[in-house]
């Protein structure tokens, strides 16, 4: 049965996890040292025993294996699949990708351009026969995948997108919206639309002009924002194997989601500006629900499997520990274990104190 993690770079999240189980070494090595203080050698090991060790190690590993459970289920497990029957439209879809070195800014985790790429793959998992393009414009436009219904090919392309694909530096909306354009133009008559993730910045190319002549052949355009409008985001950069952050006229570079430009763009394309900014966007939900009813028609129902998620039994199995773990408590055997180390270290009377007593 497939078993897969569709989040992995919520592994980030394991430090937690590693900080827990660094606090509760260091409280044990505390107490132990906080008893040698307050106890003789030879009262140590009944001490020890008195308090319980066993069950405070218990609900130390209790309160571990919940957060790792927690860390498990943000990395949505996935297991099994249902079927399920979808509308199915002819959409002839281009993705434009700003692949510029502002695309890099950490406003979003774990950068704007591996969320928008994200983004593009939520898509793809949930549509239906329609035909998907890319094109990345990190510089001179590239169509890096011409329409296709591969979606395999899809993925595989995005893989391999880093920052600046181009030959020059800067984003050139307008130009990646003109080669969209083209690339519709070779498909079939029917739906064409091109959905623009960046951040908003342009180099002069016009792309208000170019929108509105896709949209004079029958494309619509959809814009997507990432990034923080207010404060934006540093951009790294390596010099010399050292990670720093892009500076210019020696002071860090802040890079900021330029909304107007977006707006204005699909504005002119009869689309519509999503502002994702820094927030987790289901692109997915909004091009089923809103983009592709807008741009095509519903043409046929299909039989589709999907990926069951799984991440509800980690919580709830994070959740069964804790509970488990607070009710596992210490009073019992500090009763007990006290009783007997009080009772093993009295001395026996003697022949003559039992006489007497």
């Amino acid at each position: 049965m497939d078993f897969r993690f569709t989040q992995p770079d919520s592994l980030i999240w394991l430090w937690t996890l590693a900080v827990a189980i660094a606090v509760l070494v260091i409280a044990a090595a505390r107490r132990r040292r906080a008893m040698n203080r307050l106890a003789t050698a030879n009262l140590v090991g009944r001490f020890e025993r008195a308090i319980g060790p066993t069950r405070r190690g218990w609900r130390s590993v209790m309160l571990a294996g919940s957060l790792l459970l927690l860390v498990a289920a943000l990395l949505d497990p996935r297991m099994g699949v249902r079927y399920e029957q979808v509308a199915q439209r002819n959409i002839d879809v281009i993705f434009a990708l700003d692949t510029s070195r502002s695309m890099l800014a950490e406003d979003l985790r774990p950068n704007r351009l591996e969320r928008a790429k994200q983004y593009i793959e939520d898509v793809l998992d949930q549509a239906v026969g329609d035909r998907f393009g890319l094109v990345v414009y990190g510089g001179t436009p590239t169509l890096k995948v011409p329409l296709t219904r591969d979606l395999h090919a899809m993925r595989l392309a995005l893989d391999e997108i880093t920052v600046r694909t181009g030959r020059r530096g800067g984003s050139m909306m307008g130009d990646a919206i003109r080669i969209s354009e083209e690339a519709l133009a070779i498909g079939d008559d029917g739906f064409k639309t091109i959905v623009v993730l960046s951040d908003g910045d342009d180099m002069g190319s016009y792309p208000t002009e170019a929108a509105a002549a896709a949209a004079e052949t029958g494309i619509s355009i959809w814009t997507v924002g990432l990034g923080d409008e207010s404060e934006g985001g540093r951009i790294p950069t390596e010099v010399n194997g050292e990670r720093i952050f892009l500076t210019h006229d020696g002071r860090e570079v802040w890079s900021k989601l330029k909304p107007t430009i977006l707006q204005e763009v699909a504005a002119a394309a009869g689309g519509q500006y999503i502002p994702a900014g820094t927030a987790n966007l289901d692109l997915a939900d909004v091009y089923d629900r809103v983009i592709a009813p807008a741009t095509g028609k519903r043409v046929e129902s299909a039989r589709v499997e999907r990926a069951i998620p799984r991440y509800r039994w980690c919580i709830g199995a994070a959740l069964l520990l804790l509970a488990i773990e607070s009710v596992l408590g210490l009073r019992v055997g500090l009763r007990r274990g006290f009783r007997g180390a009080a009772q093993r270290s009295t001395p026996p009377l003697s022949r003559t104190q039992r006489a007497f007593s």
